[in-house]
C-alpha cells in the first residue's frame, strides 16, 4: 500500500489516489507537527483576549457577530459538527470519503489552520485504521467548503455519527474508533470551523475523476482507430505534418495514437479502389480534433488541481506574521469550472464515439458490413439495440453537461448569498466518466466484431492484439443473436481497468 508523509507545502495527485484508492497509510512530518504547534500557539493566544476574533470566539456564518464566552467555546466547536453534519441521500463512494479527508489533513498539516498536532494525528489514524465515515450524496454547496460532507466525517472524530468499518459494516464511529484504540477528539477553539471549510470533496473528486479520463481518452483513440479499420478509412488524415499546421498538443497526441494502432493494417484506405469516398464522415476524420480538444481540457484542469493541491483553504486563516484573517478562499469556483468543463468535453467524446457506432451498424454506410452486424439479419436483430443503450448513455451524458456551477443558491440568511455548487459539478462529472466508459465499451464491441467480419484483408498488429484480448477476457465474437448484456459488461469491465489500453500497447508501445 505505500505511505504518504505529509508536509506543509501540500500533496500530489498521486498522494491522493493511493490514499483513496490503493488504501496507503498516512503520516505526518516533523515539518507539518511543528509548524501545526506554531500556528496552535497563534490561535490560543487569541483565544485568551478579550477582543472577538472570528472562528476564535465568535460564532459562524450570519452568526458571527455574537461573541463566545470561553466556557462556551468548546460547546460551540462541538456544535457547529453537529449540527453542520446534515446530508441527505445515499452515501458517498468509500474513495471519495478517504480523499476528502486526505485533503483536509493535507490543508490542517499546512499550519494555516491554528489545529492541534493531536487533532491532525487523529485524522491520520482513521484513515490508516481504514475506518470511513458515512457521507451523504446532498449537503454540499461549494462554498465555505463542502461543509455537509467534511462534517460528517468531523463527526466521526468526535466518536460521533456512523461509518464504515474496514470490514464494510456500518457501525456507530464510537465503537469503531474504541476497536482501534482511538480516543475521541474533544474540540478547542478555531477547531471545528477548520475541519468544515475546504474544497476538498470536489477537489478529490476531479483527481480522481483526471486519472480515470486519462485512460479513456487513450481508450477512445484506440476504439476510434478500430473504426475507422473497419469502416476502410483512410489514415492520410492522421499524418502528423497535418496536425502540426493546427498546434493544438491533445490534437497531435490523438492523432499520433491513432496512427500507431493503425500502423500495418491492411484494411485502411481501400475505399478508393471500389466505392470511392473523397472523405470519411466527420466522426472518423475528425477523431483527433475532438478527442484532442478534450485532451487540452484535461491539461487545463490539471493545472487547476494542482494548484488547488498546493493550497491551503480555510476561514480564517492564521499567516506566517502572527495574524488570523477571514477571507474567501474556500469559494468552490475554480474547481466548479473545471469539473463543468470536463463534463462537456466527456458528453462529445461520447457522442462521437457513438456516431461512429452507427455507421458500423448501417448497411447504408458501413462500407459492405451486414445490417446492424448481425450474423442472419432479419431472424438475427445483431448489435440493433446494444446502440440503443449506447445513445441513451449519450443523451444523459448530454443533459449531465449542463453546468451546475452556473448556477447559485442563497444561503445563511442572505451571507452566503453566491455558491459555486462545486460539489453538483464533481457528482455528475462521477457519472459522467462511468457513463463514457459503457459509450466506449460498445464502440468497441461493434468495431472488434466488424474487424472480424472484413475477411480477405488483415488488420493492423494492435488491433488483432485487441481483439484477441476480448475474446480472452470472454466476449464472444460474431454470430446468431444471444444474451448481449453479458457481453457488453465484459467489454465495459475490459475498457474499465485499462485491458484495452495494454492490449494495444502490447504491439504499439506508450501511447499518450
Amino acid at each position: 500500500m505505500g505511505t504518504v508523509v505529509l508536509g506543509t507545502s501540500g500533496v500530489t495527485a498521486d498522494d491522493v489516489l493511493a490514499v483513496a484508492r490503493a488504501g496507503a497509510r498516512v503520516e505526518l512530518s516533523g515539518e507539518a507537527v511543528a509548524a501545526l504547534a506554531a500556528a496552535r500557539e497563534i490561535v490560543d493566544a487569541l483565544a485568551a483576549k478579550p477582543e472577538p476574533v472570528y472562528g476564535v470566539s465568535t460564532g459562524f456564518g450570519a452568526l458571527a457577530t455574537r461573541h463566545i464566552s470561553q466556557e462556551l467555546r468548546a460547546r460551540l466547536q462541538r456544535n457547529i459538527v453537529r449540527s453542520h453534519a446534515a446530508g441527505m441521500g445515499p452515501r458517498v463512494e468509500r474513495e471519495v470519503v478517504r480523499a476528502l479527508m486526505f485533503l483536509r489533513l493535507k490543508t490542517v498539516c499546512s499550519g494555516r489552520t491554528g489545529v492541534r498536532p493531536e487533532v491532525a494525528q487523529t485524522m491520520a489514524d482513521i484513515l490508516n485504521a481504514g475506518i470511513t465515515p458515512v457521507v451523504h450524496e446532498y449537503g454540499s454547496l461549494g462554498c465555505s467548503g463542502d461543509l455537509a460532507p467534511l462534517s460528517h466525517c468531523a463527526l466521526t472524530l468526535l466518536g460521533e455519527g456512523d461509518a464504515e468499518g474496514p470490514d464494510g459494516v456500518v457501525r456507530p464511529a464510537g465503537e469503531l474508533l474504541a476497536e482501534h484504540g482511538i480516543a475521541p477528539v474533544e474540540l478547542r477553539e478555531k477547531e471545528g470551523l477548520a475541519l468544515l471549510n475546504g474544497t476538498d470533496g470536489m477537489l478529490g473528486m476531479l483527481v480522481m475523476a483526471l486519472a480515470d479520463l486519462e485512460r479513456l481518452y487513450t481508450s477512445a483513440d484506440i476504439t476510434a482507430a478500430i473504426s475507422l479499420e473497419a469502416l476502410l478509412g483512410t489514415d492520410k488524415v492522421l499524418a502528423p505534418e497535418l496536425h502540426a499546421i493546427r498546434p493544438h498538443p491533445g490534437q497531435a497526441a490523438s492523432a499520433a495514437n491513432m496512427l500507431a494502432v493503425l500502423k500495418g493494417s491492411e484494411l485502411t484506405g481501400h475505399h478508393q479502389d471500389d466505392a470511392p469516398r473523397v472523405q470519411d464522415a466527420y466522426s472518423v476524420r475528425c477523431a483527433p480534433q475532438v478527442a484532442g480538444a478534450g485532451r487540452d481540457t484535461l491539461a487545463h484542469a490539471r493545472l487547476v488541481a494542482e494548484r488547488e493541491l498546493a493550497a491551503a483553504v480555510d476561514n480564517p486563516v492564521v499567516l506566517p506574521d502572527g495574524r488570523v484573517e477571514s477571507n474567501g478562499n474556500f469559494h468552490g469556483a475554480p474547481v466548479a469550472y473545471v469539473l463543468d468543463f470536463l463534463a462537456i468535453a466527456v458528453a462529445d467524446l461520447a457522442s462521437i464515439a457513438e456516431r461512429r457506432t452507427d455507421r458500423l451498424l448501417d448497411k447504408n454506410r458501413s462500407h459492405g458490413l451486414p445490417p446492424f452486424l448481425a450474423d442472419d439479419a432479419g431472424v438475427d436483430s445483431g448489435l440493433m439495440i446494444a446502440q440503443y443503450t449506447q445513445a441513451a448513455l449519450v443523451s444523459e451524458l448530454k443533459r449531465l453537461a449542463v453546468p451546475a456551477s452556473a448556477d447559485s443558491i442563497p444561503s445563511s440568511a442572505m451571507q452566503e448569498d453566491h455558491v459555486s455548487m462545486g460539489w453538483s459539478a464533481a457528482r455528475k462529472l462521477r457519472t459522467a466518466v462511468d457513463n463514457l466508459t459503457r459509450v466506449l465499451a460498445v464502440e468497441l464491441y461493434a468495431g472488434t466484431r466488424a474487424v472480424e467480419l472484413r475477411e480477405g484483408l488483415t488488420a493492423a498488429p494492435a488491433t488483432r492484439a485487441v481483439v484477441d484480448a476480448v475474446r480472452q477476457a470472454g466476449v464472444e465474437g460474431a454470430g446468431p443473436d444471444r444474451f448481449l448484456a453479458p457481453d457488453l459488461a465484459l467489454t465495459d469491465a475490459f475498457v474499465r481497468d485499462g485491458r484495452l489500453v495494454a492490449a494495444a500497447e502490447s504491439v504499439t508501445g506508450a501511447l499518450a
